[in-house]
């Protein structure tokens, strides 16, 4: 058990500084080649987020263990949205300003049907995994030519802007922060998903649990820190344009990403599990689209039922 546990830690301690230096070379590479803020925000950086998940995903599909790819994408959404949220909206209420997030929401919601429909017999084809990632080429391409064409409020421009690092040094840096990145990613993932599975073997839990839980809350760490930060600094769309960014990204990029490799296949995953994740994002639609506040009352609630659903996930093994 202290193995296991001590391969979880490490890996959580991996993936956590392997995103941060990421994000941080990928951000800055994108700044110099001209690429504005706004743009690198709702792309590179709520992407890079996710990177831990797409890693973890991509090693647990290379193992074949579908259920901890497959529950790494589904518990992360859910914990996005529930936990993260939550919680940055109890730290600080949100308003949505930015036009795009309005959009992006119900995208959010129908991706997440998909990849719920495609999932109905816990499998996932190679073909399926291209169609996804083909989705992810067409958002990106929308989300960039969209940012660009439309007029954002000063504002919103100038949060972004402050929340991105000016670039310093060369571009050889910037690069060596991506490299490094990725590597402490490769080794984290390895030292993450070891120990999920002997953990999981050796009390008898299935990894579909403990992938929809451990595994997704430590690969989750970055988007937490980037949201707890932002509601701080009271910049909302920074913290929505992460988590509904992740969201897409997870869906599209990572299940699609990992099925590719190898087709995917969620023994143990509930059907129960794929609803909770479509409802989360459902909820945050009417609040997006109507330019209303996320309120501390409505973050305790999502919060509420983020915690509900872990205590309803767990005493059924």
């Amino acid at each position: 058990m202290i193995e296991s546990l001590t391969f979880i830690l490490l890996g959580l301690i991996l993936l956590y500084f392997g995103g941060e230096g990421l994000v941080r070379g990928s951000s800055a590479l994108a700044l110099r080649l001209g690429l504005t803020p706004l743009v690198v925000g709702l792309t590179v950086v709520a992407f890079g987020t996710s990177a831990p998940e797409l890693v973890v995903s991509m090693k647990a599909a290379l193992d074949g263990e579908g259920a901890i790819a497959i529950g790494n994408v589904l518990g992360s959404n859910s914990l996005n949205i529930g936990l993260i949220l939550g919680l940055t909206a109890l730290i600080c209420p949100l308003t949505v300003q930015l036009q795009i997030l309005r959009m992006d929401a119900p995208l959010m919601v129908v991706v997440t049907m998909i990849g719920g429909w495609m999932l109905h017999d816990l499998h996932l084809s190679r073909l399926e995994g291209g169609l996804l990632v083909a989705g992810l080429v067409a958002y990106v391409i929308f989300t960039v030519m969209y940012a660009k064409r439309v007029r954002q409020s000063p504002a919103v421009v100038e949060e972004y802007a402050e929340a991105l690092p000016t670039p310093k040094g060369s571009v050889g840096r910037d690069v060596v922060f991506m490299l490094g990145g990725l590597g402490l990613l490769v080794v984290g993932s390895r030292f993450m998903v070891d120990g999920a599975v002997s953990l999981a073997r050796l009390y008898g839990i299935s990894e579909a649990v403990i992938g929809l839980t451990i595994v997704a809350a430590g690969t989750s760490m970055p988007e937490l820190v980037t949201c707890v930060v932002a509601a701080l600094k009271k910049e909302p769309d920074i913290a929505l344009g992460n988590i509904i960014g992740s969201n897409i990204f997870n869906i599209l990029g990572i299940l699609g990403g990992a099925s590719l490799l190898r087709p995917l296949h969620g023994t143990g995953i509930q059907m129960t599990d794929i609803y909770i994740g479509i409802a989360f994002a459902i909820v945050l639609v009417p609040i997006l689209r109507t330019g209303q506040k996320l309120m501390r009352w409505e973050g305790a609630l999502l919060l509420a039922a983020y915690v509900g659903y872990m205590v309803w996930l767990w005493p059924k093994e």
